[in-house]
């Protein structure tokens, strides 16, 4: 069974850390702890039974209650498989945004996040440059940047 434990904003992290010394201290069987950054103020755990979870989460500083009903893994399924870059994005390379407000436009990539999946570009066309913050997924690249050697 798997179900959400609502905690304080910013701390999940926090909490997955108290949880995970609990657990193995106390040898409660569960069977995983899991944060996504898209769902901010929740964990979800994995257990054979309610008891065992609430036996893991009972006192601990951040933890606001258990949602009580259980979750099917297909609901947060697309949370734990990482999306696809087809082809990696980097710096001084010039895009085609294909998606949002900047729709259509060319920009130059200025700054790659692996780890957030965004990237910083510069809008080519614009009076002045002004940096933007956007997802790698909502771009194509339009020429690659040239090596130097």
């Amino acid at each position: 069974m798997i179900l959400a434990i609502r905690t304080t904003t910013g701390r999940e992290n926090a909490v997955i850390d108290s949880m995970t010394t609990r657990i193995k201290s106390e040898h409660i069987p569960i069977k995983s702890l899991i944060h996504t950054e898209e769902l901010r103020g929740y964990i979800f755990i994995e257990a054979d039974d309610i008891d065992s979870i609430q036996e893991a989460m009972k006192g601990l500083p951040h933890v606001r209650g258990l949602l009580g009903k259980e979750i099917k893994l297909e609901e947060i399924e697309r949370f734990l498989i990482p999306e696809k870059q087809v082809t990696k994005v980097e710096q001084n390379d010039i895009v085609e945004v294909i998606s949002g407000p900047f729709k259509g436009e060319k920009a130059k990539v200025t700054r790659v996040d692996d780890v957030k999946q965004e990237i910083i570009v510069e809008l080519l066309e614009a009076a002045i440059p002004i940096p933007i913050t956007i997802s790698v997924n909502t771009v194509r690249i339009y020429e690659k940047a040239k090596k130097e050697e």
